[in-house]
């Protein structure tokens, strides 16, 4: 779900990795007073492995964030549990976000461990509703909002074949969970940890905040290394998740010290959170107005790829470009710098303002 928009490089000393070498898989290396990290690998080639995080909680501990659910993944927390984590009690699992990656193991390690999965409302039932896709036909909603992006027949043939597949990468969630709101306290270990929300990547992404220990956990709202994935998707083709994003990275800069080590679920722990927050920022920025720019000719979401991502985008990518195009388009249109067309064949074009039909019968 990461690295699609391009980004500009960073100047080599804005950001700095306090920690040499990741852990092995089923290894566990203290970064902080009692948070450690973990490792877990993804069964994807350009991403690869997702950090995890056990918080020591007085005899036992939280855990934060799974892996995906894999066999692999599974016999790396017996291990972890077992020797790295001296085989004490996981009291708690805390998830950040509802992606496989995050979520996958949730339901596995809360049975195992008899504890529960903690998390946000949206994050919790988001995954219900996408877990009780697998094995459905693909709606016709979703066939009508990629034809209407561009898509020609193969892609459409190739979304239905691949649709329901999200359930797959996910052990069977509890049937019940402690909701976590933004601003909470959470006590873990006797330290004070504070619920920080954003959105634009997913619905209420959590975020974790000890100024005691002047440690964020991340998760994927803020990555040192790669832009997180920020799409429109067929059940609200409409959202505006950029807006979101955008919003959310300054809230975090207003609330969180820049003297934090950020624990990011992908690369490694850094220094420089504010910079980071700025980059990412000015980065969308500067692509909203390069896109303003070329729909000065009218374009469908398929057509503006290129100014959005270096890479080519194939089958294998198509659903996450065009989710992020769209993610573009309609920030833009939110701030009434572009418009929506359709066209007789049911096709979205859109287009600078400045350079809108006056037909505003066929703007949506």
């Amino acid at each position: 779900m990461h690295e699609l928009v391009a980004e500009s490089k960073s100047p080599p000393d804005a950001l700095t990795y306090p920690c040499q070498s990741p852990p092995a898989p089923g290894e566990a290396l203290e970064i902080a007073p009692g948070v450690y990290w973990l490792r877990m690998r993804l069964p994807m080639v350009a991403l690869n492995h997702i950090n995890v995080w056990a918080l020591r909680d007085g005899d036992g501990w939280t855990l934060v964030d799974t892996g995906m659910n894999t066999p692999d993944t599974a016999a790396n927390w017996r291990s972890a549990c077992a020797t790295a984590l001296g085989a004490l009690p996981v009291r708690r699992v805390i998830c950040t976000h509802m992606h496989p990656d995050h979520i996958g193991m949730a339901g596995w390690l809360t049975r195992e461990h008899r504890c529960r999965l903690w998390t946000t409302r949206l994050e919790y039932i988001t995954c219900r509703m996408l877990v009780a896709d697998t094995g459905r036909e693909a709606p016709a909603d979703g066939v009508g909002f990629y034809h209407q992006a561009g898509w020609d027949d193969e892609a459409l043939e190739h979304y239905k074949t691949r649709f329901g597949g999200f359930g797959k990468a996910v052990y069977a969630l509890p049937d019940s969970y402690r909701r976590v709101v933004d601003g909470e306290e959470l006590d873990i270990g006797g330290r004070k940890w504070q619920a920080v929300v954003g959105r634009g990547h997913s619905p209420e992404h959590l975020c974790l905040y000890c100024r005691e220990l002047k440690v964020l956990i991340s998760g994927d709202q803020v990555l040192p290394r790669i832009t997180s994935n920020v799409s429109v998707f067929p059940t609200e083709p409409d959202a505006d998740p950029l807006t979101e994003w955008l919003t959310s990275l300054a809230a975090i800069r207003e609330r969180v010290s820049d003297e934090v080590l950020v624990l990011p679920s992908h690369n490694e722990p850094f220094h420089g959170l504010h910079v980071r927050l700025g980059r990412l920022i000015r980065g969308h920025e500067e692509r909203l107005a390069l896109l303003q720019q070329e729909l000065a000719t009218p374009k469908r979401a398929i057509d503006i790829f290129s100014v959005l991502f270096r890479r080519r985008i194939g089958l294998d990518l198509l659903s996450m470009a065009t989710g992020e195009a769209l993610a573009h388009l309609n920030c833009l249109i939110t701030r009434r710098l572009a418009v929506r067309e359709e066209d007789t064949a049911g096709i979205g074009w859109y287009r600078s303002l400045t350079h809108a039909s006056a037909a505003t019968g066929t703007m949506r």
